[in-house]
């Protein structure tokens, strides 16, 4: 791969997440905007996505297929839903290409399906690509092993907008992974995603998850770690898709040169 910037192709340009990505590309010297796709039999075919994006022209005009974008992009991102990712992944894998993948609600044979890809392409996995956000996960793993099994409490709180279709969020989920692996447990099995009725009193080691759906809040995600006396809370407050778009524009730069493999934004980050 060359050394020079990379050229990227954004999944679905004519969404608010895409159209944030067009502008995160645009502020980033090290990464030059490839292409840019829509649905495909879109009236937006040919549009320049500078445009869609409120950004004036830029010169570069949507398609609706990645076979129609193929000799124009090093990197995609994509931040679709599973089933575009996967058909999207299978097509970067063929065609030499690097992914980075903010996608969510993922089950777990799409999971699996992820995996069968990392000894043929590079491709970054994360369910948030904000700095912030993964620097949060590295406290809460250091908060889970000194606290988790102190007699703390352990409860995830998570808020985002009406329009979200997953709940819990994918960053929720992954924190609580992080805080299960952290103490030796299984979130399958000690995760409780629903409290109604004569319920019982809270176990132990469990981790709790409660889920906000209002709005327009971007994403906002507090654990907790709570005992008798005092409570500890590590929260992190996204205010603009700004910050999911250029942690994932640096994930494309970084990923360009590495090896096949399934990375996450720890990797990107240095942190593991």
């Amino acid at each position: 791969m060359s050394a020079t910037a990379p050229r990227i192709a954004i999944v679905g340009v004519a969404g608010r997440m895409g159209r944030t990505l067009v502008a995160a590309v645009e502020q980033d010297a090290g990464a030059v905007l490839g292409a840019g796709i829509v649905e495909p039999g879109s009236s937006l075919v040919g549009a320049d996505i500078g445009e869609l994006a409120g950004l004036g022209r830029l010169g570069v005009s949507a398609v609706d297929s990645l076979e129609a974008a193929e000799e124009d992009f090093d990197v995609l991102i994509d931040f679709t839903a599973p089933r575009v990712t996967l058909a999207n992944l299978a097509f970067c894998a063929e065609h030499g290409k690097r992914m980075v993948i903010g996608t969510t609600g993922l089950n777990d044979e799409e999971l699996a399906k992820l995996d069968e890809y990392q000894e043929k392409l590079p491709f970054v996995f994360a369910p948030n690509m904000s700095v912030g956000v993964n620097l949060t996960l590295k406290l809460l793993e250091t908060a889970a092993k000194a606290l988790g099994d102190e007699g703390y409490d352990i409860e995830v709180i998570e808020a985002h907008h009406r329009h979200k279709v997953d709940a819990p969020s994918g960053t929720a989920l992954k924190m609580g992974e992080v805080i299960a692996d952290s103490l030796g447990r299984d979130l399958k099995t000690h995760g409780v995603f629903e409290r109604v009725g004569q319920c019982g009193p809270r176990d132990a080691k469990e981790i709790g998850f409660a889920t906000l759906r209002a709005g327009d809040i971007v994403g906002e995600h507090t654990v907790m770690f709570a005992t008798e006396g005092e409570r500890i809370e590590i929260t992190h407050k996204a205010s603009s898709r700004m910050t999911f778009a250029r942690g994932a524009v640096r994930a494309a730069r970084w990923v360009v040169d590495k090896p096949a493999g399934r990375y996450a934004m720890q990797d990107v980050l240095g942190f593991n």
